[in-house]
């Protein structure tokens, strides 16, 4: 499922480069039932290569419905990722700033196939989407995983002529971008620091930013989002019996595609990278300050000298955490902290 930017992204629709649980996938994406002997003939293979298929995506985490004299159908309809769908929606300043714009079926994780290239050259960006993650990671080395067509993974890449002032604080004005791509489909949501997004205090997707930098010179980051899409019911539940309830764009009621969102969350982001690398975070700290989810909530900071105890009062000019404890305001900065509401 690979479209580079300027082609013709028919390789990606037809689906002949892609595995066939991705061509079944991209079949059964209209909510529709379809029967095996349909899909086989279709895809010009057998009934039991079909049934394969559907297995493989099962234990990829999608769920698909068998019914006997029907065929198989997704719980719900929704179009597959597609690069070209993506770069038709894009403005004509972001579209000339996009270098290159690959979607993937599946990959270990977005993040690590950026970082694998060189750095784009300065103004430009590379972004890959995958349909899903094996091995997506977010903050402390945690795992995020995403089913076929139940999230929107997307890494971006960027570089800076010179290492920004504030650059640990970037994670917050990108999630500043991203809530202002998903004002466009109706959708307001809230910030957790330092790299959450949430809904009603759920879960919706969060920001991993990673460095490749030179001493005294360019500096390019590679900036991952996972956004939760349609994980349905059950799969919610048990993230939910983990202790992390999680919510996703389709319970709350967003109908835009996952390709519109994208293309929204890209021109948007690198938006706000310019405006990142003239002004570092200020044009960002008042939106963020107003999407706060913690203000005024009574927080446990976990440090490595242990546990600080107060109630969250915002960030500064340079993405710093502040705590009012009993010894008077704390600073806390991003990557050295975990935080978590006194139950």
């Amino acid at each position: 499922m690979a479209a580079r930017r300027g082609g013709s992204g028919e390789a990606e629709r037809s689906g002949k480069t892609l595995p066939l649980a991705a061509q079944v996938f991209a079949r059964l994406s209209d909510g529709r039932f379809h029967s095996g002997e349909a899909l086989a003939e279709a895809l010009h293979v057998s009934r039991g290569a079909v049934w394969k298929a559907v297995r493989a995506l099962r234990d990829a985490g999608t769920p698909v419905h068998a019914v006997p004299n029907r065929g198989y159908r997704l719980p719900a309809a929704g179009e597959p990722i597609c690069a070209a769908r993506i770069l038709e929606r894009l403005p004509q300043a972001a579209r000339a700033a996009v270098r290159d714009l690959q979607t993937l079926w599946q990959t270990d994780s977005t993040n690590s196939v950026l970082l694998a290239r060189a750095n784009p050259p300065f103004g430009h960006s590379e972004v890959v989407l995958a349909e899903f993650q094996t091995a997506g990671r977010g903050r402390r080395g945690r795992t995020w995983l995403a089913p076929p067509g139940g999230a929107i993974c997307l890494s971006l890449s960027w570089t800076f002529r010179e290492v920004p002032p504030d650059l640990g604080a970037l994670g917050l004005a990108v999630g500043v971008c991203v809530l202002r791509a998903l004002r466009g489909s109706g959708l307001e949501a809230e910030l957790k620091w330092p790299n959450d997004l949430l809904v009603k205090g759920r879960k919706l997707g969060g920001i991993l930013i990673e460095l490749r930098a030179e001493s005294a010179g360019p500096a390019c980051v590679v900036i991952g989002l996972g956004l939760n899409a349609s994980l349905g019911e059950p799969l919610l539940r048990q993230i939910a019996s983990l202790g992390l309830p999680a919510a996703d764009l389709a319970s709350v009621g967003v109908t835009d595609s996952r390709n519109v969102i994208a293309a929204a969350i890209v021109t948007h982001v690198l938006q706000g990278l310019r405006d990142f690398e003239r002004e570092a975070l200020r044009p960002f700290v008042e939106a963020w300050r107003a999407a706060d989810a913690l203000r005024g909530v009574q927080v446990n900071v976990q440090t490595p000298s242990g546990a600080v105890q107060g109630v969250a009062r915002g960030i500064d000019l340079h993405g710093a955490l502040l705590i009012e404890t009993a010894h008077g305001v704390q600073r806390f900065i991003s990557g050295e902290v975990t935080v978590r509401p006194v139950q």
